[in-house]
């Protein structure tokens, strides 16, 4: 019997956001490029960028809002660029979403180090579930000059 903490099932059978394995670094490898390989891609149009409010004024979502995150003192949502601003910064997004049952445990810090290891760049990852659909999607933003360079590496992944 394979236990629970090696499948990412709870006890029950309910399917956990999280899955815990032991591996070698080379198995690691292997399951991330399955994984990347299966994932539903997504490149998203245009520019992106990070709005902010005040904590005591939560944005209005919009079907184009993509996240929205807050702290102690301010909202910030992913929000397609609509005007250019001092200290704006300009994102490129893409998207996975993984299919139910597939073990991604390691994949944004694994493709996070690819990416700054081929680019030279750092990126941001906000994820989110949806059952409905089989559970967990990312969406990745990294420098909007970089965003072609970073499909590439993607699609690389994908197809080795």
């Amino acid at each position: 019997m394979i236990p629970w903490w090696d499948h990412g099932f709870t006890d029950q059978g309910v399917s956990l956001m999280v899955s815990v394995s032991v591996e070698t670094a080379e198995q690691t490898e292997q399951r991330l490029r399955r994984v990347i390989a299966q994932a539903d891609l997504v490149v998203h149009d245009g520019v992106w960028c990070f709005e902010e409010s005040p904590a005591d004024q939560p944005p209005a979502l919009t079907g184009e809002t993509l996240a929205v995150v807050r702290d102690r003192e301010s909202w910030s949502h992913l929000v397609p660029l609509t005007q250019e601003g001092d200290g704006v910064e300009r994102f490129g997004i893409f998207s996975f979403h993984f299919a139910d049952h597939v073990d991604n445990s390691g994949f944004v810090g694994w493709l996070a180090t690819l990416l700054k290891v081929e680019l030279g760049t750092g990126v941001f990852v906000v994820c989110g579930s949806n059952r409905a659909r089989g559970g967990i999607y990312d969406y990745w933003g990294c420098p909007i000059h970089l965003l072609d360079q970073a499909i590439a590496v993607v699609r690389t992944l994908r197809a080795t």
